[in-house]
């Protein structure tokens, strides 16, 4: 093979995190892409010691090559000494303010509850730090306003956790709704259960939004983003059928959930939710097009059967999301860390949560109001 004969190279420093060179070969071989030849990591700080924590914080610390993780932040301080201990013995803080002033570090990812979103959000973009968030963005759209208001504010990226999003089948199904496979989109079915209860905060109506937004704000986002469409109308019904004593402690809590969505151009969504359903962790979605069908996901969580002698065929669904969407939380994480590296758009912004969380803000109006509720709402 020839060699090149004659090679351009440059060198750039993009937010100090990443400096490569690029080669352009001008003869003798094809266009070569953009080499990186050093890089360095972005430095994180998990914010939130439970189990989402631990996810973000296992697959920062040991499966993603651009992150180093440098500290863990809980107010339960126990908590934080196990998963900093978990992570190579790192620090761990009480809080986002003393994190911020002992350690040094790029970007944080708040796994918190809810009603801790916007303030911890707001206080880590006016400290020039990167936001990730976890779902729900926030219990207010006043709330998602102020998140996004101070990330553009000090130039900070802001992320929201869909990780579905970054799931491989549901991202191939995304490339093949947006190339016209299965013509126009007119009607996507999405279903989202649990198989165990919430967390009490999550149920309180003070410190959470419930099961439609804590369980199936990922639903929501899957119709907008395969629909490409912003909702216009949501109609939902809600019931407690599963675990009616919970209702007893907390009025209004409910663990059935049906939502009908109507788009602007005309397109319909369906919600199937439930939580407890104890069976399974459950997420799959139909996308129902003018010239065809797309099917995502199953109940199913391995190929192995096991076949009895008594004539019955076993298998194993999948446990919880951890499992289902295991892969999709370190590309969710590693895309956010490349946005920032490149300095670009996150795939996933806080307009995206916010969006979101008005369609589930529009659904639980609807199920206190029994009527559908027009978006935008006030």
């Amino acid at each position: 093979m020839a060699r090149p004969s004659k090679l351009r190279l440059r060198k750039c420093n993009i937010n100090h995190f990443l400096y490569y060179a690029e080669i352009t070969f001008l003869s003798g071989y094809p266009s070569s892409p953009t080499r990186w030849y050093k890089t360095k990591k972005v430095k994180v700080c998990i914010v939130g010691a439970g189990r989402t924590g631990q996810v973000h914080g296992t697959n920062l610390a040991y499966r993603i090559s651009i992150a180093e993780v440098v500290a863990v932040v809980d107010s339960n301080m126990e908590a934080a000494k196990n998963l900093a201990n978990n992570l190579g013995s790192i620090s761990y803080y009480e809080s986002l303010t003393d994190a911020i002033k002992k350690e040094d570090f790029d970007a944080v990812f708040i796994t918190t509850p809810t009603f801790t979103h916007c303030p911890l959000a707001v206080e880590a973009a006016e400290a020039g730090k990167h936001v990730f968030c976890e779902k729900p963005m926030s219990l207010t759209l006043r709330e998602a306003d102020e998140m996004i208001a101070a990330a553009r504010r000090n130039n900070v990226k802001l992320q929201i956790g869909f990780m579905r999003r970054f799931d491989p089948e549901f991202r191939k199904a995304k490339s093949l709704i947006d190339e016209g496979i299965i013509g126009k989109p007119v009607l996507v079915k999405s279903v989202g259960r649990g198989p165990g209860l919430p967390p009490r905060w999550a149920l309180d109506p003070k410190t959470g939004l419930g099961m439609v937004a804590e369980v199936n704000s990922h639903d929501f986002d899957t119709l907008r983003w395969f629909m490409n469409d912003e909702f216009k109308t949501i109609y939902a019904d809600a019931a407690a059928l599963l675990r009616p004593d919970v209702a007893e402690e907390f009025p209004g809590f409910h663990d059935i959930v049906a939502v009908m969505a109507r788009f602007h151009r005309g397109g319909l969504g369906v919600i199937d939710g439930g939580c407890p359903v104890n069976y399974a962790y459950d997420a799959r979605v139909e996308v129902l097009g003018t010239e065809g069908l797309i099917a995502i996901g199953e109940i199913q969580g391995t190929s192995l059967l096991i076949c009895h002698k008594d004539q019955k065929i076993t298998t194993e669904s999948f446990h919880s999301w951890r499992d289902r969407f295991r892969e999709a939380y370190v590309s969710e994480a590693e895309s956010f860390l490349k946005s920032i590296i490149e300095n670009r758009e996150p795939e996933v912004t806080g307009e995206d949560g916010k969006k979101t969380l008005e369609a589930t803000l529009a659904a639980i109006r609807s199920i206190k109001e029994h009527k559908p509720i027009g978006l935008p709402i006030e």
